[in-house]
């Protein structure tokens, strides 16, 4: 059976007890990768939704409800440049010495 790779940063909500201990009872199922605490650097997600935030508060009219920040979150989303995503991609290794020097903290980066 093949096993799912999860990762995720050590939020307190991420590494309660009863956290653990259902990824421990679903052991087989997960593997769950180690990751430092801090690591926003090493997530590319997050440049994402700083990418998605700036052109939704740049839409003209702004989205006046849930549906229409939805619809508006999704078009935005559909729309990110591929070079984006490979600059994201390309910044990793940088990303990753940055964060080692920090020795797992925050980085300047």
């Amino acid at each position: 059976m093949l096993t799912a790779v999860h990762r995720q940063d050590n939020a307190r909500c991420h590494t309660a007890r009863s956290v653990c201990a259902w990824f421990e009872e679903h052991q087989d199922e997960f593997t769950v990768l180690p990751w430092p605490a801090n690591s926003l650097d090493l997530n590319p997600i997050e440049n994402l939704g700083d990418h998605l935030d700036r052109v939704v508060r740049a839409m003209d009219p702004q989205p006046r409800n849930l549906a229409h920040l939805a619809t508006a979150l999704e078009s935005a989303w559909l729309n990110i440049p591929v070079n984006t995503f490979r600059n994201l991609t390309d910044s990793l290794p940088a990303r990753l010495a940055a964060v080692r020097s920090a020795k797992g903290g925050y980085s300047s980066f």
